[in-house]
This record gives structure tokens, sequence and C-alpha cells, in this order.
């Protein structure tokens, strides 16, 4: 036994050990803290935060003074073990993200999983959350889902990521960032074909947004978009009619009138064609040209 692991073992035998409470903040709108957070924030010795200037802009709104300690992807290993020592101590934890469930797409559970070891008590407090918040208001399939969340940053990695969901059943979510969403959803749509789709951002916000039509109808609409706040992709599982869908693409005369219905001009419904077809525009304008005279 290791001189920490007697440590531990001897803190143990004197004293219980404290809670880890991992505490749910806002996406975006303040009035989603729940009163459980803001009492136990308060009640806390110290806090835990992914980004202790950001969560500090949090507790000054509702009068919280608790310490801050930082405790990050990048020093999670070591500080979350001085996190442990000091609940074994006897004193309780609070660990919040930058906003939403910390453990999800965050450091937060390998904390937990670190906690859970040392035999501490680990306690949810439940709150908002981007990609549930996303999936019931997507209409799409909500009985069944998956969380993706940020797919890996090597194209390899990435292509295999996909190759291992692309026949999922159920719902699939996704985060992305605003600069990396148009790489993302042209490989979405490569991997999963034209499945339907929504794009969910700024939620809770002013200006919450929700883009809902297929991962080929949705892409071209991303390539202006200017990189504000994080997006959640919700896409269809695996059906019988994505497949069809996949394997039988439409004519670009069916395409371009399927763009034009969702909203674009002509002239972009057609570069939107020849991109989904892997196509120059001139064989699109060339393909309506011959329906036209046939």
């Amino acid at each position: 036994m290791s001189k920490q692991e007697e440590k531990r073992e001897d803190v143990r035998t004197q004293k219980a050990p404290g809670v880890l409470y991992l505490c749910a903040t806002p996406i975006g709108n303040l009035e989603d803290m729940t009163y459980r957070a803001v009492r136990i924030l308060g009640e806390v010795p110290m806090i835990a935060a992914e980004d202790t200037r950001h969560t500090r802009q949090l507790l000054t709104h509702f009068d919280i003074h608790t310490k801050l300690t930082s405790y990050h992807e990048h020093n999670k290993m070591e500080k979350g073990q001085e996190l442990v020592d000091w609940m074994l101590e006897g004193n309780d934890l609070a660990c919040v993200s930058d906003a939403g469930l910390p453990g999800i797409a965050d450091p937060g559970s390998m904390l937990a999983q670190q906690a859970i070891e040392a035999g501490i008590r680990v306690i949810p407090l439940p709150g908002a959350n981007a990609a549930l918040s996303a999936l019931i208001s997507s209409g799409l399939d909500t009985t069944r889902f998956s969380f993706v969340g940020f797919l890996p940053k090597t194209k390899q990695k990435r292509k295999e990521r996909l190759d291992e969901v692309k026949n999922h059943l159920e719902t699939l979510l996704f985060y992305e960032a605003p600069h990396h969403l148009k790489a993302t959803m042209d490989e979405l749509f490569d991997a999963l074909g034209d499945r339907p789709a929504v794009l969910a951002r700024e939620l809770t916000k002013k200006f919450e947004e929700f883009s809902r039509g297929t991962l080929g109808t949705l892409r071209p609409s991303v390539s202006g978009i200017e990189p504000r706040g994080e997006y959640v992709i919700v896409v269809s599982g695996k059906t019988e009619e994505n497949e069809e869908t996949q394997t039988a693409k439409a004519s670009p005369a069916e395409l371009v009138e399927k763009y034009i219905e969702a909203g674009q001009s002509k002239k972009e419904a057609m570069r939107s064609a020849a991109q989904e077809l892997g196509i120059s525009r001139r064989d699109v304008y060339q393909a309506l040209l011959e329906q036209e005279n046939g």
C-alpha cells in the first residue's frame, strides 16, 4: 500500500467522507437554475468549476460567495485526486461545468468515477441539458436515442465513429461548434445519407432557433453562418425509408425542386443539388433543360 493510499485509509477510519454534488447550470437562460442548486452551491465549502471566471458570474447573479477551484480537461487527473482526498477529509464539493450537466461531454465524469472508486457518495442536481432540450423539441423519435456528442478531432477517427453509429436505429445527438458545423454536416450527409435532421442553436436564449429538414437540405444553409454558440444536431436513426433515400438518389430536377420548396432561390437550389450529387452546376442546368424540353 502506497503512502497516499495509507493516508486515505487513515482518513476513512477517522471521519465520514464528504459528498460530491454534480450540479447542472443554465445553458443560456439563468431562470433555468433550480432552487436546490442555488441552495447547495451556497452551502458547500468549495465548487470545482471548468472556468472559474465564467462560474463566478453565475454565482454573483445569485449572490453566492462560495470558494471556487479550477477543474478542467487539462488538469482532471491530478486535480481530481486532490479533490477526492479533500472530500475524504469530510468536505462536501460541488462540481459544475460551463453550462448544462457536468459529466456530459466534459471532465465531470472523471471526477465522479474517482469519487465512486474512493467510496464517496455522488449526488446529481438535475437541470438544463442542451442535447435533451434539442431532442424533445426536434419532432424526431424520442423513445430511443444515442448521445454521440462531439466527434473526434482527426478525420480517420471521425469516420470510424460515424461508421459505428450509422446503422443505429435510434435518434442520434451530436454537439458541434459553429466554425466546424459545415464540415460536420458534410460528413454526416456522406456517412448517414439524406436523413431527417434538426439543427438547434442558442437554446433557451433570446434568439433560440430550430432548423428542420434533412441533412441534404440543411447543409447549404450553414455555409454562411457566423460562429455563435454551440449547436446540437439531431439526426433520425436508420430506417427503411432512410436506406431507400440513400441508395436511390433523386434526379437533379427533383433535388432542385426540393431545395426551392425549402426556401432557396432557383440559383441556390441548383448549387445545392450539384453539391449533393457531386456534379457541376452546368450538368444540373443541362438536366433541367432536358426535362423542360422532354
